[in-house]
């Protein structure tokens, strides 16, 4: 007999959907889910996306703002390497997401609540597979409730 069966209350309770905030850069990541719809492919709906024009302009604060609004994840998707419009942007990107990560810990939120990735336009297949493992990942850690 398992828990949900010795206990229709637990049964009856609805699971943990998470709420996460997506930043994606407008030249590859937006465009990959935008590919991704294109194809009707399923992703699951717990992503608000904030479009940016690039993942380098993500600074910390928007990140720990978007936690502090009631997040339970953050997930950044940035051109691949080399193929930034800015040039820099993802470089800046990946070297701002680690001071993130160290950041979280200070404040105790778990590292894998702040995913940084890489999704081109034509990965829409990548995009929804990203976000399905992100929203999973989330969903195991529980909401963050700071």
């Amino acid at each position: 007999m398992t828990l949900e069966q010795a206990d229709p209350a637990i049964a009856a309770r609805p699971r943990f959907e998470p709420r996460i905030i997506g930043f994606l850069c407008n030249w590859c990541s937006y465009a990959g889910a935008d590919k991704a719809g294109s194809a009707q492919l399923f992703y699951p709906p717990n992503v608000s996306v904030i479009r940016v024009m690039c993942s380098g302009r993500v600074e910390p604060q928007f990140v720990l703002g978007a936690f502090r609004r009631g997040a339970d994840g953050v997930l950044i998707l940035a051109c691949h390497p080399g193929d930034c419009h800015y040039k820099e942007g993802t470089y800046r990107a990946t070297q701002r997401h680690r001071m993130m990560l160290r950041l979280l810990r200070q404040f105790g939120i778990e590292e894998a609540r702040c995913r940084f990735d890489y999704v081109s336009a034509a990965e829409g297949e990548k995009f929804a597979r990203v976000l399905t493992e992100m929203v999973e990942t989330v969903r195991e850690l529980g909401p963050l409730g700071l």
